[in-house]
């Protein structure tokens, strides 16, 4: 009977988060379309109301540790839900994301995620995202802020194993730019997919950064055992152990 509670109270934190959207996109479209401040400021809002209603209706906080960045670098992080999008950019002051072409159509988020300068990609066409998003950079046409990238292209559920792709060695040897790595524990409250959202402290933490210069394998290596470590840490903080 408790989880058939706390079931119906997450089926109506999910909905009204989406109404939420649609609301706010509408109050904030003159300004977003004329400034994208005005964008930034309406999906900040966002993620605050997402946080604010997620802690009173399943009891589910939310905590950012670590020092979020300010200056321009690229944000390497572990990505198990929306919920670390959420944490993630609602922390820094300007992020933007490489992400699926497709979203560009998604009513609302699309329209927003391009006008604060996310940066969309075809699948099988991310080397060549990457080249022109690097000359962007490089002539000022790209919008200043932190590039947030997910290294292991989609969600991963906790205690999945999945690769981290070259891509974002890529883009850190390419931009020249500090990479500060990210590790979650979001996913074992915020599913995946699904309705239910458990109870307790998701948790995403900013770890120390790893300064430009280092060979791309050697950066794979060191971003993977920083995040893998770093959310194995918070998973088991959570009660979930990752190692089964």
């Amino acid at each position: 009977m408790r989880y058939a509670i706390h079931w119906f109270w997450s089926l109506l934190f999910v909905v009204q988060m989406y109404l939420a959207m649609a609301v706010l996109a509408v109050v904030f479209f003159p300004w977003a379309l004329v400034s994208r401040r005005g964008a930034l400021v309406a999906c900040k809002t966002y993620c605050r109301w997402v946080r604010w209603t997620a802690g009173w209706m399943v009891g589910l906080r939310t905590q950012v540790r670590g020092t979020p960045p300010t200056d321009e670098v690229v944000i390497a992080a572990k990505h198990q839900s929306f919920l670390d999008i959420i944490l993630i950019f609602g922390a820094v002051p300007a992020g933007k994301f490489i992400m699926k072409r497709e979203l560009m159509w998604a009513p609302f988020l699309g329209q927003y995620a391009l006008r604060i300068g996310c940066v969309p990609v075809d699948r099988g066409k991310r080397a060549q995202a990457i080249r022109q998003m690097v000359a962007d950079v490089a002539r000022g046409a790209a919008e200043p802020g932190q590039l947030i990238i997910y290294p292991q292209g989609t969600r991963i559920a906790p205690g999945v194993k999945a690769p981290y792709k070259v891509g974002s060695a890529v883009l850190y040897t390419e931009l020249g730019q500090d990479c500060v790595p990210v590790a979650t524990n979001v996913g074992v409250f915020w599913p995946k997919r699904g309705i239910y959202r458990k109870p307790g402290v998701a948790v995403v933490e900013f770890l120390p950064r790893i300064e430009a210069g280092l060979r791309k394998d050697a950066f794979l290596k060191r971003l993977e055992q920083d995040v893998e470590e770093g959310s194995d840490r918070l998973m088991a903080e959570a009660g979930f152990d990752a190692r089964h």
